[in-house]
């Protein structure tokens, strides 16, 4: 019997070493049922080693980690027929169709698959009897998406589902990302973009150095983060940089010849804008704003949220 939880997903003061790298360093956190959980790093954090352990797929030097109320260790047989995972490399058979593509993993986990409902689900009723080698990157991800729920699991993992994929191909992604939260499935996703955690995510946790150092929702995190405010100024006379600069702040001056600073008070803003009016300095659009989860994710950790492939992380 497996215990009924609140939690699809509970990781208690997990910890793992390889020799004398500690990869992860007595984390604990919890994924309600039904959320989209998204799952932040940067590269070396120990971000794949910790998902990995939670998917059966390597095991914990210490702590405790159950999934659907199952202890990772020792349920995998009862675990891994009730979730879905897309790994972020994914890759089919280049000669059988989107249709048979379903029908094939659907045979694997010995199951009765609506592949109807699933090729509706992920969008791809007009490419259904195309063969995955003539699939663009998007719709190949889409494709991953639907065999990662042939099965139809309880908790899907979703690795990295948009890297490298255009701005459209991406949107398209978020689409069916967001009808998998409409059907109550629980996702557990590790991304490179910002905006997607800030779009889809109830939940994220930012891991820096095996560490958890951060978890809430997206506003919550930008708002116990945002001690500052962004002003940013279009169009400036040169000589606008100097003012700014004269007066204690840190402007930064792009190509574009747009200035960023960063204020800590409102009136700050105030103070700025009538400096350069008693100048006589011109500019031609401003705007003002808290920073976004990304630039809280480089505060937290220092780092970048940058694409490195998968194998750069620690294993």
């Amino acid at each position: 019997m497996t215990k009924e939880t609140e939690y699809a997903i509970e990781v208690g003061n997990l910890t793992k070493r390889y020799g004398e790298l500690l990869a992860v360093d007595d984390i604990s956190f919890t994924v309600s049922k039904g959320e989209v959980f998204a799952f932040l790093g940067p590269n070396g954090a120990g971000k794949t080693t910790t998902v990995e352990i939670i998917e059966t797929i390597r095991t914990p030097t210490s702590g405790k980690v159950t999934l659907l109320g199952m202890d990772v260790t020792k349920k995998k047989h009862d675990i891994v027929p009730r979730i879905g995972v897309l790994p972020q490399e994914f890759s089919s058979f280049d000669r059988i169709t989107v249709r048979e593509t379903l029908q094939y993993y659907s045979r694997l986990f010995r199951r009765k698959t609506d592949i109807d409902g699933l090729i509706e689900l992920v969008n791809l009723k007009e490419k259904s009897k195309e063969q995955y080698k003539n699939l663009s990157g998007g719709l190949k991800q889409r494709l991953g998406i639907a065999i990662a729920l042939v099965n139809d699991p309880e908790i899907v993992f979703l690795d990295e589902p948009t890297t490298g994929l255009d701005p459209r191909a991406r949107h398209e992604v978020w689409e069916v990302l967001q009808g998998l939260k409409r059907q109550g499935k629980t996702v557990f996703l590790t991304t490179h973009y910002m905006e997607e955690a800030e779009l889809l995510a109830d939940m994220v946790a930012i891991i820096s150095r095996g560490k958890i150092i951060a978890m809430g929702s997206p506003g919550e995190l930008v708002e116990s983060n945002a001690d500052y405010q962004i002003l940013t100024l279009k169009s400036v006379d040169e000589k606008v940089f100097d003012i700014i600069r004269v007066m204690g702040f840190e402007p930064v001056l792009d190509t574009g010849k747009t200035i960023r600073v960063r204020v800590e008070h409102t009136y700050d803003v105030q103070k700025i804008l009538n400096a350069i009016k008693d100048a006589g300095a011109m500019y031609l659009g401003l705007d003002v704003r808290k920073p976004n989860l990304e630039e809280v994710f480089l505060k937290l950790t220092g780092e970048a949220l940058r694409e490195v492939p998968p194998e750069m992380e620690p294993k």
